[in-house]
């Protein structure tokens, strides 16, 4: 053989035993690939969508004057908490005691023109008695001892709401909660019919989460619920749990209270509203929040681990599926929403099918598994 030929075929035979096998041939020289798989098995599991949203409070009460005067003293802190009744700023009380006595003296006086006119209707009837008074002196007697007990009554009237307007100069806390800034301060004039406010009491024991939600999901939802797929949760019993902007879980779990009967024509959204409880303050009004609502439950639902799902060029979730024979199948799947470290599954999987939930980076389609079985919350570890 020349020695140019003896060069190719030198050259051919290095290059057939650095060419790679395929998969098949690899398979063949290899042992199965151990794996751990999962039966999937329908469950009724929570249809939970998580949503934006803000905290407010749940009262809330602009500290008004009721009479106008010169505020004399703020008696509370800002920032503190404060209870319905508790004075919160004093006006000057020295014209409305002037009042007082004055409406008092007006009383006084009143009452004692009544008692003359009733001790001259007594000696009216004396007379009478005796036929020595006219009949139009008795009904005059009558009339103006009527005219008394009117004057006594507007009197009294005008007493107590002299003393009603001195009460006010004590500016009380309308409702409990905590209160902010002061708004006036003390040498101001304050007015009963004016538009300032001078200070801001909001409750924050519970709290509203108002979160908002597609329209377009929501009817989707109710369609679903319509042709029994899903199964309705009552708002009593619907679970609300809130999350910080930075992921962090509240303690604490709501409730579902309503949601508005109309759509927001710029957004398209609905809004949804939750309670929470909040002894340590950590809501604060204005707060964003993100809330998982549990609106429905699916009966016979099918869920996988998390790790059971790989990603393909795309984003599109996929899964291993193990068929006859030990050998593994590549599928597309629909996913839902999670439910803790699992994923529901919209569709592609049944309730029957066995998944591949560790291993499966190794594989390929057409692979040949050696499968170990394991239980659903062992799959979540």
């Amino acid at each position: 053989m020349p020695p140019i030929l003896r060069l190719f075929a030198a050259l051919a035979l290095v290059a057939g035993l650095a060419a790679p096998l395929s998969p098949a041939a690899a398979q063949q020289q290899m042992p199965p690939t151990p794996v751990s798989t999962l039966t999937l098995q329908g469950e009724p599991l929570p249809i939970i969508n998580e949503l934006p949203g803000r905290i407010s409070s749940t009262r809330v009460s602009e500290v008004r004057p009721r009479v106008s005067g010169i505020l004399v003293e703020r008696v509370f802190r800002q920032g503190s908490r404060v209870e319905q009744g508790d004075v919160l700023y004093r006006i000057d009380a020295a014209p409305f005691e002037v009042q007082v006595k004055a409406a008092e003296a007006t009383v006084a006086r009143a009452k004692a023109t009544l008692a003359n006119a009733e001790v001259e209707l007594e000696r009216q009837r004396q007379l009478r008695a005796r036929n020595v008074a006219a009949g139009v002196e008795l009904e005059k007697a009558e009339t103006t001892v009527l005219q008394a007990k009117a004057d006594v009554a507007l009197a009294e009237a005008s007493l107590d709401e002299a003393r009603l307007n001195l009460d006010y100069t004590e500016v009380r806390a309308p409702i409990s909660g905590t209160i902010g800034r002061a708004l006036v301060t003390e040498g101001a004039l304050v007015s009963a019919t004016g538009t300032q406010h001078l200070a801001l009491i909001q409750q924050l024991d519970p709290v509203y989460a108002d979160f908002t939600q597609s329209a377009a999901d929501l009817f989707r939802l109710r369609r679903a619920l319509a042709a029994g797929e899903l199964v309705a949760a009552a708002p009593d019993q619907a679970t609300v749990q809130l999350f910080f902007d930075d992921g962090t879980a509240y303690a604490h779990k709501g409730k579902l209270l309503f949601s508005e009967a109309a759509v927001d024509e710029t957004t398209g959204q609905i809004t949804l509203r939750g309670e929470f409880p909040n002894p340590d303050g950590e809501l604060l009004p204005g707060l964003y929040v993100r809330v998982r609502i549990e609106q429905a439950v699916r009966q016979d639902a099918i869920a996988i681990p998390q790790k059971a799902v790989l990603r393909d060029g795309r984003g599109n979730a996929q899964v291993y599926v193990l068929k006859e024979g030990n050998k593994v199948d590549l599928r597309l799947v629909q996913l839902g929403t999670t439910l803790g470290d699992r994923w529901m599954v919209d569709s592609g999987l049944e309730a029957g099918e066995t998944v591949v939930v560790e291993g499966a980076q190794k594989l390929y389609p057409g692979a040949t598994v050696q499968p170990e079985p394991v239980t659903a919350g062992a799959s979540g570890n």
